[in-house]
Formats: structure tokens, C-alpha cells, sequence
């Protein structure tokens, strides 16, 4: 029997919990088959509750040992329990005290959810919907309670015991050889930001003092031998603590901070109250194992969840649909941490090519849903770019529509309105609202509608009376199951640049400039006439990307060329060069379909040569420039019809033709622009190795003598990461001589570290080349592939569903059947990694086609499987529908 979607959760549906939970006293008895979870809860009957009012607790797989009722052992009549659920028929008093035993098998846990064992450890992920797999509760994140956590086990398999807050006490438990731990955190918090870790871990200890001068213990757990790796973590932790006190004034709270590195998490972290919960790679990192980008990553991922201290667990969400609450908020912090710590510039590309290329397809697709969704099945499946990226989209909107100063005084009527607080989007609107003494009503259709509206422009300049009129509309194109959307208010940062390459003054009309240059579009069809323009200018509009919007604006190509040489906002002087490179590629994918071999424009190579030698733009800026859109975002510019073969051989055919242009300035580059001495993560190495090896990337498809060699002595020679990774990809991808010793001398040297063998697994799984869809099937066999760790599975079928196009999307569909068998096989054990991995599927129907309809019969394959989870049931309907 097929198996059924979960019932729909509506936000209108939404209820105060009908009882509260005050304290949460939990003995927790550690063994790795059967732990006992002694549950002590204080609950209160609610005002307006009516007596004897059912109580019914969330479980999840639970095996229940005993409960009573004030001491008292209830008789069978007062309750019934199965492993999903808890009911207590007519509740005893206004205030109870409930006590409920479960047993639980750690070892057993696969789903990584609740409380489970990695590598040895316990640790637990209670969000969304955890702590309902460790005992019955009212697992919900409007019912906060004061949690005392008390741990016991085997002292010297478990030296290590921590929970939320503050240690109290700890000690032998006699001559058993187990001892104890309790701790107690005195903020409430919701279920989902509870957390326990015991095991044999190594401390890398540090102090943080507060401005107020309160002492923090900060600590680090690894697994033994590791402590080594956990400096740049420790130094990120400590820069982002520092950060949060200078730019929003928020201390933190408790007498510790705790992170715990493992290797098993669905996750990238968790921000559980005072103990963190990271999925190692996100804090293991030396020059020989981690690449730039991963010193970037944890730097901003250890910032997140610290971020969250106070969006997310000092103020949390009344309930699920309101997630971008804490998500979104805490992602714009933390890539304005980022930005201050790195290039801003750089930092705003990054983000917006992320945005744009997991993000927008998601807007486009069957997956679509608003910010704020205001219905779903299955909780675990919107963690999604749209919640975490264009929320963080829409707060910078909220920032730059009522100015900073607003911005800041409204953040702090935030936090001083709401902490401890389960709160909404409304509340937080609100605040900057009154902030500002403005209305939000129309901003706030960021959060209710889904799909990226797209913004068209069209310019027209009168010499006679010397006025330059900007055309302005907007659509939201259809989204399945939305109708009627409504416009939206889009703030546009704009700027007009004369002859010259200067930004005029435009002296635009009342009210339609704001915090200097922003046009505030929020009708279906504006327009904006500027005076006294004395010459016809070139509009440089969404600088800074100051919208989420896909623009459509009538620049000629002499206009492209001209803003990729003078724009002054460096955002749009790459958005330019990228133009002008996808136009080529949309071009040359159609050429390449009709048999053709059209050369790339002189104006793009032309182009690309004026970045490699404009010493204004600093290395990490022009490495960004030089960035190729993906096959990804070429096939999503196109928009249907898709030939993924086409799209890769123009994208190929491009890439030679500037190698062949510049051919020495890239090799000349590929050599100088290294930076010298000892390895550093700083912003400024990182740039200066980002540019040589794009350089590099060029040398390889040349035709420069020894251009292959120099690749092999690049990955040869190599002292760090970033440089070795490059180099093998490189000779992996483009298949060049020695690529096989690459890969051999790679394995043999980095075999005993996980994190760089998903890199390993990753390259391979990316190559394009018919060849490697047999490899990925037998690197799944491989005796290093490991089908539990969610970081193994996604460098492996995650990075070949969603980074490899030409072969996951075949012509025959055996990409889309390797695929759709491995989540079939994954979604037995983990079904939050199955479905992540079953999105991939999510743009099936803009591809020809012969190809559509071979994604939907494995897609049909999937959603036939009789015991499929709920989580991958609810991506496989929707996908299909």
C-alpha cells in the first residue's frame, strides 16, 4: 500500500497550547542500547482552559516504562500511550506534576534525530520536532520551560558530560564506576533547543569577557587528536561574541558556551542554548585539510548559531510557519559579521550567487512557497534557501527601506519588547514600524507570497527638455496554488552615470529617493522622471543587489560594456561582466543545439581582459569576475527547453575562447598573484590564491605548451588545501594527464581524514564525462563511502544530483534512476537526508522533453514505494504535482 503525505499543517489553524509546561526536571541514565529518560514536568492548565480539558503529549517511536501523576500511578482508564503519542484524559488539578520513564536505543537511532550515538558519542537534534524521540512532551516552540538536565554514565566511556546552562554539580556515583552531571539553564526555551553530549571528548579551552565585564568559559569538544584544528573556530567564536556587543549591544548570558563538533549531523549546527551542536566541518580546520572557503564557512556558521543566542532562543517562534523569524533575521547577521570581517563587496556576490542558484530555482518550481509558508506537511522540508537566504533578503530590504537608524532603533524595541518571547512576524514588523513611524502592511507581502518578482526597466532620454525617464514595473509570475499577487515594495538602489564615468546628482522627485540613491517601486507600473540631465546617462539600477528580484532592463551592449568598466558600486560592475558573459553563453547554447559553432562575442573576451588587468579592483574582487555562470544558471536563464549537453559544451566553448585570448595574463597571473610565506586564512590571501587559481583554470583549457604540467606541479607542490583541491579538480574535470595519480596520491595521503575525502568523493562525482556515472555507482561501494554520515552521502549523490547536470540529467536517465534508488535506499535509514537529496529534482520540468519525461518516471518510481518516509512523500508530491 502507498504510503500517505502527512496531514496538512495550516497557520490559521494555530491554538495557544491548552497547558503549559513550567520546569522540566530529566535524569537521564546513559547506555547505548537502552537509555532511561526520567521526565519530571511541571504543568499548568492555562487560563480559559476548561477543566479536565485532554492533555495530549507528542511522541515519537517512544517506548513507555512508567508514569505517574503527583506520585500517583494513574489507572488504565485516565490514559492511553503509543510510541507517537500521550493522552491524558481529564488531567487531575490546574497545576500537576507529571513524571514519565522512556526507554531509548541510542544506537539504533539512523534518522539522527532525538538522542543517538556518533562515533561513540551521544549527542542529540532536537529541531524541529527531536525531543518528542526522547520523551513525551508538549514539543512545540511556544511552550518554553526551565530545564535542570542530570546525566549519568559509565565515567570512563563517557568522561564528558554537558547539557543547556550552567554546570551545578557533578561526582561519582559511589564505586560504580559512573558518574554525574547537572545542569540548569535559567532561560525557558522550547523543546527543540535542548541538548545533551556525553562521550570520550578532548577540551580546547578559552575566556571571553563581556563589556560588562562578566567572565565566560568558552570551550571547544573534539573528538581526541583534533584539538589542533580548532583555532580558527575558537578565534571566530571570540570575533563574533565581540562583534555582537560593538554592532547590536547583546551580551551573552550564561556562564558558558559550549560547542561540540561530531561527525554524524543532518545539519550544519544547532543552536541549542549554551551548547552548540556542530556537524564537524563546520569546525575542524588546518591549511592541510580545509580550503579557504571552508575557513569562510565556519567563521560564518559558528557566527550563526552564536547569533542565535539572542534571534532564536532568547526571542524564539510562537510556532513553525513563523521559522524565518529566527533564520532569516540571524543569516542577515551573520553575513553582516561576515562582511565586516572579509571584503563587503565580495561578501554581497557571494551571497547573491548563492541566492540565486539555490534560491530562485526554488521560487521557480513545484517547491516554491512563501518566507513565511502558511501550510506544510512536514516541518523538516522548509529549511530551505527561501526561508534562510531571501529572509535574510527581506530583512536588508527592511533596512534599507526605513534607513539604518530606524533599522537599529527597531531591533532594539525588538529585543527589549520580546525577549523571552515565542513570537511572530507581525510582532517583529511591528517594532520597526513604530520605529520608523511608518506603515509595513504592503513590505509585508515579502513574507505571504511566494515566486521572484521580476522587475523590468526601460529608459528613454528627451534632449530637448533634458529629462531621462526611468520606466518601472513588476510581476510576480505564476507560482502553483497563488493567485492574484500583489505588488510588492521593492527598493531599488540606483544610480545615473554620465559620460564620464561619474554618478550624477539627479536630483530625483519627492519621494522617490530614500538613504540617498533607492527608487521606491511599489505599484505594478512607476514612473521617474529626472530633470536638468544634460546628456543622455547609462542607469546602473539593484545596486548592491538591493532587492531580491530577477531585473529585466533594456541595456544595450555598448551600455553592458561601459558599466562593467565605470560602474563605481562594485555589485553591479560584476553583475555587468556576468551579463554580458550569459548573454554569450544563452546565445552559444542555442547555436551549439542547431549544430552551429558560433564564436563568443570580441566584447565579452574584450571584457574579461580589462578585469585581469584593472589594478583598481582587488584580487578576491576580480577572481569573483572571472567566475563563468554555471551550468545551473545558464539552464535556469534559459528557462524551459533545457539541453544540458548544449549548455555545457557552450559553457566550454567560451572558456576556451578567453583562454586563448589571454592566455599568457592568465599564466602570468596564475604564478604572481600567490601569495608568499606561510599559509594564512585572512580575506587578503585568501583572494590573491582565489585569483591565481581561477587563472589557473583558464591555463588548463589553453593551448599554452605545458599547460597540463603546470596544473600536475601545481597539485604537486601544493602546501595547503585551497591550492591542492583546485589543482585536482582541475585535472580531474577537464581530464588531463595524471589525473588518476591525482587522485591516487590525493586518497593515499588524506585517507584517514573524512572531511578531505569528501572532497575526494565530491570531485569525482562532479566530473562531466559519460564515464562517471559508473564511477559514482562503484565510489558507492567504495570502502571509504559510508551511507550513514549525511556528509559522505552529500559529497557523493548530493554534489552529482545537483552539481553534475550533463549526467544526472542523461539522455538514457540513468542519472535520474541512480538517483532516485539511492534516496529509496537512504530514506530506510535517514529520511531528512533522503528528501534533501530528493530536491534535487525540483527543476524536471524546464528541461527538453525526452528528458522531463524520463525525471518523472524516476520520480514516479519514488513516490510508488509503499513505505516511503513522510519527509521524501511530501518533496515527491509536491515535486510531481
Amino acid at each position: 500500500m502507498r504510503s500517505e503525505t502527512a496531514p496538512a499543517i495550516r497557520l490559521e489553524d494555530y491554538q495557544p497550547p491548552a497547558y503549559r509546561i513550567g520546569t522540566v526536571d530529566l535524569r537521564v541514565e546513559l547506555a547505548p542500547s537502552e537509555t532511561i529518560v526520567r521526565a519530571v514536568l511541571s504543568i499548568t492548565r492555562q487560563d480559559g482552559t476548561h477543566p479536565g480539558t485532554p492533555l495530549e503529549l507528542d511522541g515519537d517511536d517512544l517506548a513507555l516504562v512508567s508514569l505517574t501523576i503527583d506520585g500517583r500511578v494513574p489507572g488504565q482508564d485516565e490514559f492511553n500511550a503509543a510510541p507517537d503519542r500521550l493522552e491524558l484524559f481529564t488531567p487531575p488539578a490546574e497545576s500537576f506534576e507529571l513524571e514519565l520513564v522512556t526507554r531509548l536505543d541510542p544506537d539504533a537511532n539512523t534518522k539522527l534525530m532525538g538522542l543517538y550515538r556518533s562515533s561513540g558519542t551521544y549527542c542529540t537534534q532536537c529541531e524541529a520536532e527531536g525531543f518528542r524521540r526522547i520523551t513525551y512532551f508538549l514539543d512545540r516552540p511556544d511552550v518554553l520551560s526551565v530545564y535542570t538536565t542530570r546525566l549519568e554514565a559509565e565515567k570512563d566511556a563517557c568522561p564528558v558530560l554537558l547539557a543547556n546552562g550552567n554546570l551545578i554539580e557533578e561526582g561519582p556515583l559511589g564505586d560504580s564506576g559512573r558518574h554525574f552531571a547537572v545542569w540548569h539553564d535559567p532561560h525557558p526555551k522550547p523543546a527543540y533547543l535542548f541538548a545533551l553530549v556525553a562521550g570520550d571528548l578532548a577540551r580546547v579551552p578559552a575566556r571571553f569577557s563581556t563589556q560588562s565585564g562578566n567572565e565566560i568559559a568558552l570551550n571547544i569538544y573534539v573528538e581526541h587528536g583534533k584539538e589542533d584544528r580548532c583555532a580558527w573556530a575558537m578565534d571566530s567564536l571570540i570575533r563574533s561574541m565581540r562583534w555582537d556587543e560593538e554592532v547590536f549591544g547583546l551580551e551573552y548570558d550564561l556562564d558558558v558556551f559550549n560547542i561540540v563538533a561530531v561527525s554524524d549531523f543532518n545539519m550544519g549546527a544547532m543552536e541549542n542554548k549554551g551548547l552548540n551542536i556542530f556537524n564537524d566541518k563546520y569546525v575542524l580546520a588546518d591549511p592541510e585539510t580545509a580550503t579557504d572557503q571552508d575557513f569562510a564557512n565556519i567563521e560564518a556558521v559558528i557566527a550563526h548559531e552564536y547569533f542565535h543566542n539572542w534571534t532564536g532562543n532568547r526571542i524564539t517562534c510562537r510556532d513553525w510557519f513563523q521559522l524565518c523569524l529566527k533564520e532569516g533575521l540571524t543569516v542577515f547577521r551573520d553575513q553582516e559579521f561576515s562582511s565586516d570581517m572579509r571584503s563587503r563587496a565580495v561578501k554581497r556576490i557571494a551571497d547573491v550567487r548563492l541566492l540565486k542558484s539555490h534560491q530562485f530555482p526554488e521560487d521557480a518550481g513545484p517547491l516554491a512557497h512563501p518566507v513565511r509558508p502558511r501550510t506544510y506537511h512536514e516541518i523538516n522540508n522548509f529549511y530551505t534557501a527561501t526561508v534562510y537566504e531571501k529572509g535574510a533578503e527581506v530583512v536588508r530590504m527592511l533596512k534599507t527601506l526605513i534607513g539604518d537608524d530606524a533599522f537599529k532603533a527597531g531591533l532594539d524595541l525588538y529585543f527589549e519588547r520580546h525577549d523571552g518571547d515565542a513570537t511572530t512576524i507581525e510582532a517583529f514588523l511591528a517594532c520597526f514600524s513604530e520605529a520608523a513611524s511608518t506603515n509595513l502592511d504592503q513590505f509585508s507581502r515579502w513574507y505571504e507570497q511566494a515566486g521572484t518578482p521580476v522587475v523590468t526597466a526601460e529608459t528613454d532620454y528627451d534632449e530637448g527638455s533634458k529629462t531621462f525617464t526611468v520606466s518601472l514595473s513588476q510581476e510576480i509570475p505564476p507560482v502553483p496554488g497563488q493567485k492574484n499577487s500583489k505588488p510588492a515594495v521593492i527598493p531599488l538602489r540606483f544610480g545615473l552615470i554620465g559620460a564620464n564615468g561619474n554618478d550624477l546628482d539627479t536630483g530625483a522627485p519627492e519621494g522617490t529617493r530614500l538613504q540617498g540613491d533607492v527608487l521606491i517601486l511599489n505599484k505594478a507600473h512607476q514612473k521617474i522622471t529626472f530633470d536638468n540631465i544634460e546628456s543622455r546617462p547609462v542607469l546602473s539600477l539593484l545596486r548592491g543587489f538591493s532587492a531580491p528580484v530577477r531585473l529585466n532592463q533594456s541595456l544595450s551592449q555598448d551600455e553592458l560594456v561601459f558599466l562593467a568598466a565605470k560602474d563605481s558600486d562594485p555589485f553591479n560592475r560584476w553583475q555587468a561582466v556576468q551579463t554580458l558573459l550569459m548573454k554569450d553563453l544563452v546565445r552559444l547554447t542555442g547555436e551549439t543545439r542547431q549544430g552551429n559553432r558560433a564564436a563568443p562575442s570580441s566584447d565579452t573576451i574584450a571584457v574579461i581582459g580589462n578585469v585581469l588587468t584593472d589594478a583598481s579592483l582587488d584580487e578576491a574582487l576580480r577572481a569573483q569576475a572571472l567566475v563563468l555562470p554555471s551550468e545551473a544558471d545558464i539552464a535556469q536563464e534559459i528557462g524551459k527547453n533545457v539541453d544540458p549537453d548544449a549548455v555545457y559544451e557552450a559553457r566550454q566553448q567560451l572558456r576556451k575562447a578567453i583562454a586563448g585570448a589571454h592566455g599568457a595574463e592568465f599564466q602570468s597571473i596564475a604564478k604572481s598573484a600567490m601569495p608568499n610565506g606561510p599559509f594564512s586564512p585572512d580575506a587578503a590571501s585568501a583572494g590573491k590564491r582565489a585569483l591565481a587559481n581561477r587563472a589557473l583554470s583558464f591555463v588548463a583549457v589553453s593551448e599554452l605548451a605545458g599547460a597540463a604540467e603546470t596544473i600536475w606541479e601545481r597539485f604537486a607542490a601544493a602546501y595547503n588545501m585551497t591550492d591542492r583541491i583546485s589543482a585536482l579538480t582541475l585535472l580531474v574535470h577537464d581530464h588531463l594527464a595524471k589525473e588518476e595519480e591525482a587522485l591516487a596520491t590525493y586518497l593515499k595521503r588524506h585517507e584517514s581524514n573524512s572531511l578531505a575525502m569528501d572532497k575526494w568523493f565530491m570531485t569525482q562525482a562532479t566530473a562531466p564525462g559519460a564515464e562517471t556515472l559508473a564511477k559514482v555507482r562503484a565510489l558507492k561501494t567504495h570502502p571509504l563511502y559510508d551511507a550513514g554520515n549525511p556528509n559522505r552521502v552529500r559529497s557523493l549523490l548530493q554534489s552529482f544530483a545537483t552539481g553534475n547536470p550533463t549526467q544526472f540529467a542523461r539522455g538514457d536517465g540513468a542519472g535520474f534512476e541512480l538517483v532516485a534508488e539511492s534516496v529509496l535506499e537512504i530514506d530506510r535509514r535517514n529520511p531528512q537526508v533522503a528528501s534533501r537529496l530528493l530536491t534535487s529534482f525540483r527543476s524536471w520540468r524546464a528541461l527538453d522533453p525526452q528528458r522531463s519525461a524520463l525525471a518523472e518516471t524516476a520520480l514516479l518510481r519514488v513516490s510508488s514505494f509503499e513505505n516511503l518516509s513522510r519527509d521524501s512523500r511530501d518533496i515527491v508530491d509536491r515535486t510531481l504535482q
